[in-house]
This record gives structure tokens, C-alpha cells and sequence, in this order.
């Protein structure tokens, strides 16, 4: 399972209105590459494979594929908006080293 902080559910509330994605669900993985090993995918889908598993997490639907589901038990998903920047973080507990961006890691 995941979390997803209040800042982060109002941002992926207001982009699901902005582009019109009511009904989609948040879809959420990883994938080999990025400078640390794994790089993390975020994106809308609006189908569901039967090798995923879907959450219902602070209004958000979320979809994580069975591989997925491994490296990211227990991550919690951010958002900031500040003088350095924006944009979504994952806090990890299951990445080992984590490249200077945050967008890539590794187990």
C-alpha cells in the first residue's frame, strides 16, 4: 500500500479537472533505467490489466501492476511547490540510494 499526502491529493484532484480525467485512475510503477537503477512512472489510465492492483487512496483511484507493487509498499507520495521548484516526490522506504532528483532509485 501507498500514501499519498494532502498536498499531493489536492494537485492530482485539480490536474484530474484541468485534463479532464474524471473516472481515470492514477497509475503508478517503475521501470528499469534512470542513473540509480529503477525510474518511477506516473500517468492516467483509464484501464486496468488483471495483473494490477487497485487502490482507493484519499479519493484518488490508484493502480500499481503486480511488479510494481513490490518496490513501492510503503511510499508515500508528495508534492511541493516552492522557490527550488515543483512537482511530485516519492519517499521511498524501499529504495537503498536515490539519485540527486529523486526520480530514480534503487532496491
Amino acid at each position: 500500500m501507498i500514501h499519498i499526502t494532502e498536498s499531493a491529493k489536492h494537485k492530482l484532484l485539480a490536474i484530474i479537472e484541468e485534463e479532464n480525467k474524471k473516472g481515470w485512475n492514477l497509475r503508478l510503477g517503475v521501470k528499469g533505467g534512470g542513473c540509480s537503477g529503477f525510474t518511477y512512472i506516473m500517468d492516467f489510465a483509464d484501464k486496468v490489466s488483471d495483473t494490477d492492483q487497485v487502490f482507493d487512496i484519499s479519493e484518488v483511484k490508484v493502480v500499481i501492476d503486480s511488479k510494481s507493487l513490490a518496490y513501492l509498499a510503503g511510499t508515500e507520495l508528495d508534492y511541493t511547490d516552492g522557490l527550488k521548484g515543483s512537482g511530485f516526490l516519492f519517499k521511498n522506504p524501499n529504495a537503498v540510494r536515490s539519485c540527486g532528483c529523486g526520480s530514480s532509485f534503487s532496491a
